[in-house]
């Protein structure tokens, strides 16, 4: 009872903590004390402690199943381990909203604690962003849904839903949150750079971490979100475009935007708008995550149950929406570019078409999520958007952004020529289409399916994967003929002092391989359903034979299970015994399928009981899942590459990447010239040419830096010259 009490206080600190950090946040801006601003990152710290302590005394009820408040009741059980009580905590609604605010508190300690250029100017800004996001989360659970809401008595407890006790349960809510949260970061330092009219790219250099981690989260929890559905829902598939899932895929896609628009500001001064206007539609879609899961205006097997809360998530996302809107229109001018795209066949213009790509895809994706809320609003009448519209749109859209990530690295900065590109395109371009349709031709004898669409997947995701590894293989031929060294050094230097570079390849590696499993797994699988009693002639599907035995009947604890053998045969050899289950739940609950897989790298055997036909026949939805498994493959070795990108560089890198002077910005350019052209994505006269625009940019960027220069020198000159008389004026005075 205490601990509750405890709890129920602590959130009322945290909105009194989040109240008072607004004014001194403020205070830090107007008065630009060192004093002040370090009250102002004190109170980050403050907010985070008050909602460590209510998450940790939640926590606490949840683990000693304290069943006198309503959220543990609802979201425990008796006998539910531990590691699920303690996921109970993001289980429900009220307690992942406390979650969201113990994760935004603590990024908020982390970020007003960093140094960078003109971080005094900045942190008091982003911290007053930050707390403005926290203040609303606080408000809804300090007055319409508190985690601590304590009963007149105790009563019974409800359990934690058996679909959300599974593994997958630990990895895929936390993850969506980290990564949604997180966004919030980049968002509030792109406004402060628009609010303080700042030119250059230092948000983006600082955030460029954080982007990436939320980016990492998310794409773990959509990874393993998908496997969860997989494995538990027992449906067949990992992906049902529905609404929640699409909640999560929008900001994916806005923010893998991002990223890779940031390379062009950073590199070549251009496409600013596009980069602000992207981090503040990936926040704005986090918003339209948590809106739809949280209303109750679509239902969806991942949402919450209705309640009042979708209102007061509409009203904040209009708000967000508006305020966002008006500082970008207001600072439009600071968002004009450095420079021009200098040609239509360049790397620029590549991750220029990459934008319009993926967000082509994601209004398709928004628009069939808000369909039936929208013609609801004009029609009355709820109409639903069906996965045929999603695969429709998505998947052209998606061979196509494949097949640019292949072409995208073999193109050079600035300037190519198409025949230098078509010359670098061809042979990979030939080997993938061999392969692929090799691969198609294989799939279609074991599963007798055809699809187009699901064979230039596959062409498109071998291409990426022949290129990635040619971009791997020439950089090391080229550094080993320039420097000598064995082709293991050549290829660890490679990576280790290229990480941003070479990660990223990995993780298009990584995207080709999930791509390959979703074409051959979308396309050419192969199902049945089938009612089967002991003795009917085996079920053969795919190069499967499956006998069904005989069923039996064994207690789980409180509850009955239900289960069938199978037995699988291929080629005249036993596989081995297949067990798909149904638990039929004590407590009332609605009965809970489990899955049965063989599982093996180029292909998931994966049975469903649907059901009984007195007590001895059964109906069993039987699918065969070809590359199935490239997708988890896929999601690990996305993970690795991510890691690399992140992974801190040399502080002498560092020091020279993280600079924006003009005459940084050229000689970087002029070492990703020389890079190209050692690696062949260039002539001789492209090479000349780009060469000497170069060498006219950097004379010219020196030209003003030392004019600015000089022009700084004479000021300061000028300072101190007038602070001395007007300290020699004072010691006349004095005298």
């Amino acid at each position: 009872m205490i601990v509750g009490t405890l709890g129920q206080a602590a959130i009322r600190i945290l909105l009194v903590v989040v109240c008072i950090s607004i004014a001194v946040h403020v205070a830090a801006i107007r008065r630009k004390s060192a004093t002040v601003r370090q009250w102002s990152r004190w109170c980050m710290v403050a907010q985070f402690a008050a909602a460590c302590l209510a998450s940790l005394c939640l926590i606490w009820l949840l683990v000693t199943e304290n069943n006198w408040f309503s959220y543990v009741a609802e979201y425990t059980g008796q006998g539910l381990p531990i590691i699920y009580r303690i996921a109970a905590f993001w289980g429900g609604n009220a307690g992942s909203l406390l979650f969201w605010c113990l994760i935004l508190t603590l990024y908020g300690a982390v970020v007003v604690f960093t140094r960078h250029d003109d971080s005094e100017r900045m942190l008091p800004w982003v911290a007053l962003i930050l707390t403005c996001i926290t203040l609303f989360y606080t408000l809804v659970i300090n007055f319409l849904t508190s985690p601590f809401q304590k009963l007149a008595s105790p009563v019974p407890l409800n359990g934690l839903n058996p679909l959300l006790q599974n593994p997958g349960m630990t990895v895929h809510p936390v993850n969506v949150y980290l990564g949604f949260i997180g966004f919030s970061v980049p968002f509030a330092y792109a406004l402060t750079t628009l609010i303080l009219g700042k030119q250059d790219a230092t948000w983006l250099v600082v955030t460029r971490r954080w982007t990436l981690v939320s980016w990492l989260f998310l794409s773990i929890g959509i990874v393993y979100g998908a496997h969860w559905s997989y494995e538990e829902l027992g449906w067949g598939g990992y992906w049902a475009w529905d609404p929640i899932e699409n909640a999560s895929l929008l900001p994916w896609l806005t923010a893998t935007t991002f990223l890779h628009s940031a390379i062009v500001q950073e590199k070549k001064g251009l496409l600013k708008m596009w980069n602000v206007v992207l981090v503040t539609l990936t926040f704005l879609l986090t918003l339209v995550g948590t809106f739809l899961t949280r209303s109750g205006v679509l239902w969806s097997i991942h949402a919450f149950a209705n309640g009042p809360l979708g209102t007061y998530f509409l009203v904040f996302l209009s708000v967000a929406f508006v305020v966002s809107a008006a500082i970008i229109v207001w600072r439009r001018r600071v968002l004009r570019s450095d420079a021009r795209i200098d040609s239509v066949v360049s790397k620029e213009s590549a991750f220029l078409l990459n934008n319009v790509l993926f967000l082509g895809s994601a209004f398709a994706v928004l628009w069939g999520t808000v369909f039936p809320i929208v013609s609801q609003a004009v029609t009355g009448h709820k109409m639903m958007v069906d996965s045929p519209f999603y695969n429709a749109v998505n998947l052209p859209l998606a061979v196509c952004i494949i097949l640019l990530m292949g072409i995208g690295p073999l193109m050079a900065w600035r300037r190519s020529s198409l025949r230098s590109v078509m010359q670098a395109v061809l042979y990979p371009l030939i080997a993938a289409a061999v392969l692929g349709c090799g691969v198609a031709v294989v799939l279609y004898v074991g599963f007798h399916h055809t699809s187009l669409l699901g064979t230039l997947g596959i062409i498109a995701a071998l291409f990426v994967v022949l290129t990635v590894f040619m971009e791997y293989w020439q950089s090391v031929n080229t550094r080993v003929l320039l420097t000598k060294e064995s082709a293991w050094m050549s290829f660890v230097k490679l990576i280790s002092r290229n990480r941003r570079r070479y990660g990223g390849y990995i993780v298009h590696l990584a995207v080709a391989v999930i791509a390959m499993g979703i074409a051959a797994s979308g396309a050419f699988h192969v199902d049945v359903q089938k009612q089967l009693s002991p003795g009917d002639p085996p079920v053969k599907l795919g190069d499967f034979e499956l006998t069904f035995t005989g069923m039996g009947v064994e207690k789980v604890g409180t509850d009955t299970r239900m289960y069938a053998n199978i037995v699988v045969h291929r080629g005249g050899n036993t596989l081995g015994l297949l067990r798909p289950s149904a638990t039929f739940y004590q407590d009332g609950q609605s009965p809970s399928t489990d899955v049965a897989l063989y599982s093996r790298p180029l292909q998931d055997l994966y049975v469903v009981m649907l059901g009984t036909v007195g007590g001895k026949s059964a109906v069993f939805d039987i699918h065969v899942n070809p590359l199935v498994e490239f997708i988890w493959f896929g999601g690990y070795l996305f993970v690795v590459g991510t890691l690399i990108s992140l992974w801190p560089e040399s502080r002498k890198h560092r020091a020279l990447g993280s600079a924006y002077h003009p005459v940084d910005r050229v000689l970087r350019q002029w070492s990703e010239l020389e890079y190209d052209y050692h690696m062949g994505k260039l002539d001789q006269p492209e090479y000349e040419r780009n060469r000497a625009e170069l060498a006219a940019e950097l004379e010219a960027a020196q030209s003003v830096a030392a004019s600015v220069h000089a022009r700084v020198q004479q000021d300061v000159q000028s300072y101190i010259a007038g602070s001395l008389d007007t300290s020699l004026q004072t010691g006349g005075d004095s005298r």
